[in-house]
């Protein structure tokens, strides 16, 4: 009977055309599968919990395959992380339930966005750098409105295959730390470029260019051109996938 293996992943999304798989680009699914295929013998699909976009980078993601191999899950993961290219790293192995799904199975995801308020060089693929003063204050208030149960269109791109844009967002905050802002936020589910949506509409926000009244009209209107810019890549991470 074959072995259900649940993965974790780090990876810096910088040179990937994202997580799933496209003909003729580098995604970070592809490059695993090629990969388990040479170790184990068969080609072997992987399930990821969430489809990262090009440039995005991911401290927890999770995915989850399926084999008849008897290789133990620790030499399946050495195995892994001796021939991966260095910008994916396999944090974690262990063989699950049968029924288990990376994707189906999870029960919400957290996602951080990283800005930095000053020019930085070692950050500068990691972190969206803005010049902008913004208002803590504000962010905070208008952050607040999107906890809930809510439809999220306006924060969603218009191509979206999803059969509806209603997302429960469980947390959502902001910290600072001297020159750096970090979003978080966990939710049920997520439209595809939402979180980044709803980074560069809050950042509008904070700067003053929509006041909170807006903000609130954007999420009623469910009318994507109503909303603020959608964030760079770069600055998002999927950090935690919870089950």
């Amino acid at each position: 009977m074959p072995k259900n293996i649940k993965l974790e992943i780090e990876y810096d999304g910088t040179s990937f055309s994202g997580w799933q798989t496209q003909p003729r680009k580098r995604t970070v699914q592809k490059e695993i599968e090629n990969k388990l295929e040479k170790i184990l013998g068969s080609k072997t699909k992987i399930i990821g919990a969430g489809r990262t976009d090009a440039g995005v980078h991911a401290l927890g993601q999770v995915a989850s395959f399926k084999t008849k191999s008897r290789l133990k899950e620790d030499q399946i993961k050495n195995a892994l992380n001796g021939v991966l290219p260095e910008d994916i790293v396999i944090k974690n192995i262990e063989e699950v339930d049968s029924d288990f799904n990376a994707r189906y199975s999870a029960k919400s995801k957290i996602y951080q966005y990283r800005i930095y308020l000053t020019k930085t060089a070692l950050n500068r693929n990691y972190a969206w750098e803005i010049r902008y003063n913004l208002n803590m204050k504000k962010l905070k208030e208008a952050t607040e409105k999107i906890i809930g149960k809510k439809d999220f269109s306006s924060f969603c791109v218009v191509k979206s295959t999803k059969k509806n844009n209603i997302c429960k967002v469980k947390k959502a905050f902001w910290r600072k730390k001297k020159s750096e802002l970090v979003f978080e936020i966990e939710g049920d589910r997520f439209l595809h470029s939402m979180v980044r949506a709803l980074v560069g509409t809050l950042v509008d926000v904070g700067r003053g260019y929509f006041k909170l009244f807006d903000f609130e009209r954007i999420i009623d209107s469910k009318d994507r051109k109503k909303a603020g810019i959608t964030a760079p890549a770069k600055g998002l991470y999927l950090l935690k996938v919870n089950y």
